[in-house]
């Protein structure tokens, strides 16, 4: 039997991929930290760190403003510190790199107002950094380019310290001294799991006033599809249900199911969880037994 120190000495000491959420910026719009506005009785923050970590194979770190409060955070979601509060998201992306340092080869980097963001749109701006063999994947859609919803080398960081000790706080001016590939929406849409799921993009529609989180919570949750199995299957004879559900605890609600310490969840066939904050997206397929009877 292996002791927990052995299963951490056995892990690979650098990941491919890990993710940055930037959360220390001041919401002015908005009136109020967008880090904790609520969404399906969970939180943005929460929310979007979770998403992230379904993909990545290494650390998510929250950055946050000196002294932030933060609302509670998926279990293993590290916190990382601005050096200095309001000088703007290149010295968020230094202090997420830092804590990267050594650790992650390529850091997918988010704001945290991105409630519709998808799995697979993260897959995909990850995935092209290293077939392009570039710095930067950087995705470019409704005219304009998404530096908070882009892929980076953890490398970049030396460049990055540079600039801010120069006060040249735009990331413009990094991707001046990189290696960017700019993704199109064609060519995001060329990803055929993207495609199905995000046809539409809205991973990348961010919320900045209260007008338009409100229009944004007020969408359909995500469509997913729920099965019970065992005691909790209750003679559906294991048949899916389609339900709209953007947690595990409304997944769980849709099936007439009380999450509890007696029900365990499985994500797509693999992720085990029983968190009911635990973030669903568009074609998600949710599994749920008793846990005393081989859960």
């Amino acid at each position: 039997m292996h002791s927990e120190a052995d299963t951490r000495a056995s892990k690979p000491e650098r990941a491919s991929t890990a993710g940055i959420v930037l959360a220390g910026g001041r919401s002015t719009r908005m009136g109020r930290s967008k880090a904790e506005l609520e969404w399906h009785g969970s939180t943005l923050l929460h929310r979007v760190c979770g998403l992230i970590r379904r993909v990545v194979d290494g650390p998510v770190v929250v950055v946050r403003a000196p002294g932030q409060k933060l609302p509670a955070l998926p279990d293993g979601v590290e916190v990382g510190e601005d050096a200095r509060e309001g000088r703007g998201p290149l010295q968020g992306l230094a202090a997420g790199l830092s804590a990267l340092n050594g650790r992650a080869e390529v850091a997918y980097v988010s704001s945290t107002d991105v409630p519709l963001l998808h799995p697979a749109f993260v897959t995909t701006v990850l995935g092209a950094v290293t077939r392009e063999n570039v710095d930067v994947a950087l995705p470019v859609a409704q005219g304009f380019r998404h530096p908070l919803a882009a892929a980076y080398r953890t490398e970049l960081l030396a460049d990055v310290e540079k600039l801010i000790a120069a006060d040249r706080m735009r990331p413009a001016f990094l991707f001046e001294l990189s290696r960017v590939h700019e993704l199109s929406e064609d060519e995001l849409l060329t990803d055929g799991a993207l495609a199905r799921s995000d046809p539409t993009l809205l991973s990348l529609l961010n919320v900045n006033d209260p007008q338009e989180y409100e229009r944004a919570r007020a969408l359909d949750a995500p469509a997913v599809s729920v099965r019970c199995f065992g005691a909790l299957a209750n003679g559906s004879g294991h048949r899916p249900l389609a339900a709209r559900a953007a947690t595990l605890n409304e997944a769980a609600q849709a099936a007439g199911i009380t999450l509890d310490r007696h029900v365990v969840a499985a994500l797509n066939g693999d992720q085990i969880s029983r968190d009911p904050e635990l973030p669903l997206a568009a074609g998600d397929s949710v599994a749920f037994l008793a846990a005393d009877a081989g859960g």
